[in-house]
Formats: structure tokens, sequence, C-alpha cells
């Protein structure tokens, strides 16, 4: 759709650029960017919308359907959405139960947040890349906007943003459990004295400290590096001709629900290994 009036390389712009709201450096006036630079202007403050509200939806929809399931849920006849639910869950208490070795009621639901949202937000990867973004052209044109100046990033973990910002809010519970279990003095001991002891202070602090901030980073880059590439290949797909688009996707497509599962998986377990890593009150 795009590529038939956009050059290659302004087609892949266009869909690796987000739909951004932030205020103009030169007339103060909040409002869409209409370029990539606009957007990059609008600086840390700027919003991307696209991302804020997929992720937005598909979390609302996680739990508006495990609501529903939870209430209608019976032992005579369950449903077949029942089972699904239930198995998932049996999934992740499974996992929390191999990985994590403390008492936190709060880890196993944590996990299949993570899980199942990670999950929802993958799998929009494999909606057709022009899809959702010539339906935000669209509406956008009913507005008045230039259709062109329309930008729709469809998968939020092919942003890091959304990465970063779910890491981010793990690597704060972390350091709220190590605290809490620990104590700030045991908090502070295990960077400070380990692992080459008190006489070693200033390199124990260096190598702790970077043990610690590489848990949010990898949480993140992991995930958004796999989807990014993902995504590319689809819109690199999106690019060749008609005939070639649906041999090349429907094969990559496939093999990408395997990535997709994947990554939600070790996000997963990631967060359950640091959970359990910071409730370890001796961990060196």
């Amino acid at each position: 759709m795009a590529s038939e009036t956009l050059t290659s390389s302004e087609y892949i712009r266009h869909h690796l650029q987000n739909l951004t709201y932030g205020q103009n450096p030169n007339t103060g006036i909040w409002e869409f960017a209409s370029t990539s630079e606009a957007a990059k202007d609008m600086g840390f403050m700027a919003f991307h919308v696209d991302t804020l509200s997929v992720s937005f939806i598909l979390g609302a929809l996680f739990l508006a359907l495990f609501y529903r399931v939870g209430k209608r849920m019976t032992a005579d006849t369950p449903s077949g959405m029942q089972n699904f639910v239930e198995s998932i869950i049996d999934f992740i208490n499974e996992n929390v139960r191999g990985s994590f070795n403390g008492k936190n009621p709060m880890v196993a639901p944590l996990a299949l947040t993570v899980f199942i949202w990670i999950v929802l937000m993958n799998t929009m990867d494999l909606v057709p890349v022009d899809w959702l973004p010539y339906l935000a052209q669209q509406i956008g044109a009913f507005f008045g906007a230039d259709p062109h100046h329309v930008f729709f990033k469809v998968v939020p973990t092919t942003d890091p943003n959304a990465t970063f910002g779910m890491a981010l809010g793990i690597f704060i519970l972390i350091i709220f459990y190590s605290i809490k279990e620990k104590g700030a003095a045991g908090f502070g001991s295990e960077l400070a004295f380990h692992p080459f002891g008190k006489k070693m202070i200033i390199f124990n602090l260096f190598l702790e400290g970077v043990n610690l901030i590489a848990k949010p980073v990898s949480l993140s880059l992991r995930l958004f590096g796999n989807m990014y590439a993902g995504e590319m290949i689809f819109i690199l797909i999106a690019l060749l001709p008609f005939y070639l688009q649906w041999t090349l996707s429907l094969p990559w497509a496939i093999f990408h629900i395997l990535i997709v599962l994947l990554q939600a998986f070790i996000f997963m377990t990631l967060v359950i290994v640091y959970m359990d890593m910071a409730h370890q009150k001796d961990e060196h």
C-alpha cells in the first residue's frame, strides 16, 4: 500500500517511525510529529501514542479475558477457554516452583502478567505490516492530516521505550525486595563486600553495580532486538512483488511464532530468576 507511493528506504523508515505526540520546540504547541526529525526534536517528554495505545489495549484484553474466565470457572464442565487458561497458569506455576525458592505470592502473578502481555504484544508482529498503518492513515486523513505524515508502529516490543519501561519496573521490584529481604545494610554489604572481600570494596562496587544494571538492560535489549529484527524482515518481504510476499511471509510467520513465544518465555524466566536472587539473603 504505502510501498506504491514511497521509495524502499522511505517505506522502511515510515514503518519504523512511531506516532509521536509532543511539544514542538519552535512553537511550544503540543502536536503530532509529521516527520522523524520533528519527533526527535520533541525530546524525551514526547509520547509514542501507538506503543502506548496498542500495549494498553492488549493489556486490558488480557485482564478482561482472564477475569471473565475466572468469574465463570467451574469444576463440573469446564469450557475450552477455562482449560486453556488453566494450562497457562499451571505452566507458569511449574516454572516459578522450579526457579524461585523464596516465599512471595506476587511472583507467580507477575510472571503470568509478563508472559501473557509480551506474547500478545509480540503477536502483533504477525499482523500484515501495512494493515494497521493504512488504517491509521485513513483515520488521519479523515481528520485532515496528510496520510504520508501519519505513522503507526504496530509492535510495542519493537519500541525500546516499551521494553526498557517493563525492564525498569522489574528492576525497581528487584531493588525493593533485595532491601526488604536482606535489609538496607545487607543489600549494601552484598554490593560492597562481594566477591573479593572488604579490602577490594571499590572493585566490588564496580562489579556488582555493573551486574545489577545489566539485569534490566539484558531484559530490555534482548526482547527489543529480536522483535525489531523480526519486524524488519516482514517489512523487507512487503517490498517484494506480491507473489513473493506470500511465498516468503508464510514460512517466516510460522517460524516467527516460535520467536514470539520464546522471547516472552525468556523474559518471564529471567524475571523469576532475578526475583529469586533478590530473595536470597546469602547470595554472593
